[in-house]
């Protein structure tokens, strides 16, 4: 059974992934339903930090899939997101076998499943219910995304020793995109595409309250105006709601009731990444505050 079978309508996945303790809204739960209904991947684009790996995280929580998440990077191949052979046992295995008269079975016999090292995009595909989370894809080059459009349209693949192997259940697609560069047109037309947004002032402050469920009101809400204005300062790097949870969960960590200069501070580090940024801030951080 696939498990989309378990939501009726966009409400029902929203509702199923706030018990999951994620708080969607009504366009993101709309395409990550319709994602699993016409199967087809979901592509999330949005600025660090915004919730996009975390949604993943929570799709195979409330699917009862297994996450199978492929970190892209610079220079990553198909080897290394497929499948690769595991050389050192067959190493051993010719040499255990060395005196075998049939050299034909034995060269075969090199190229058994039990010396398959299955990556991300085979495990996907072999285990089911799955999602596949490509997390920054960005980060790949155009031969990647090339080489991902014949395997998501296919949902199989083809290993030339031992034959294809086809998905038995379709695997349920997460894309992720900081934007560092854009993505071909090609892949994004065979998405579901979704833009994440930071969240306003009041959907921030629920998200917050929800991962961080132990901190002051007061610490939440002054945490969650900081972190606005500091999206607006022109920072290297502006911090994403990751960024308000870590800061939160820090200053709640040390005891902290209310946002002040002193704690601001003192914690920076959880919500700024640059030393430019720190500085700039630490210069500002009156009116950050809204002092």
């Amino acid at each position: 059974m696939q498990p989309v079978a378990e939501f009726a309508d966009p409400a029902a996945l929203a509702a199923a992934l706030d018990s999951a303790g994620y708080l969607p809204d009504t366009g993101l739960a709309t395409g990550a339903y319709l994602a699993m209904r016409m199967h087809r991947p979901l592509f999330l684009e949005g600025d660090p930090g915004v919730g996009k790996t975390a949604l993943a995280h929570a799709l195979a929580t409330v699917t009862g899939s297994t996450l199978v998440r492929l970190q892209c990077y610079e220079g990553i191949d198909a080897s290394q997101a497929l499948y690769d052979w595991d050389f050192p046992r067959q190493i051993l295995h010719l040499r255990a076998a060395a005196d075998t008269e049939d050299r034909g079975a034995l060269e075969a016999s090199l190229y058994d499943r039990r010396f398959l090292v299955a990556r991300p995009i085979l495990r996907a595909i072999e285990h089911s219910p799955s999602l596949l989370l490509i997390d920054e894809i960005d980060r790949a080059d155009d031969e990647f995304e090339a080489f991902l459009l014949e395997v998501l349209a296919d949902n199989a693949v083809t290993i030339p020793e031992l034959g294809t192997i086809v998905a038995a259940t379709p695997p349920l697609v997460v894309i992720t995109s900081n934007r560092t560069r854009e993505v071909h047109d090609a892949l994004k037309r065979r998405c579901l595409y979704h833009w994440l947004p930071n969240p306003d002032f009041a959907r921030e402050v629920a998200i917050v309250r929800r991962r961080v469920p132990q901190a002051a009101a007061e610490l939440v809400e002054g945490v969650a105006a900081a972190v606005a204005r500091l999206r607006k300062a022109n920072l290297l790097k502006p911090p994403g709601i990751a960024e308000t949870i870590d800061w939160t969960q820090a200053l709640h960590v040390l005891g902290a009731r209310r946002l002040d200069a002193a704690s601001a501070e003192a914690t920076l580090g959880a919500a700024v990444k640059y030393r430019e940024d720190v500085i700039r801030v630490q210069r500002e951080l009156a009116s950050l505050l809204g002092g």
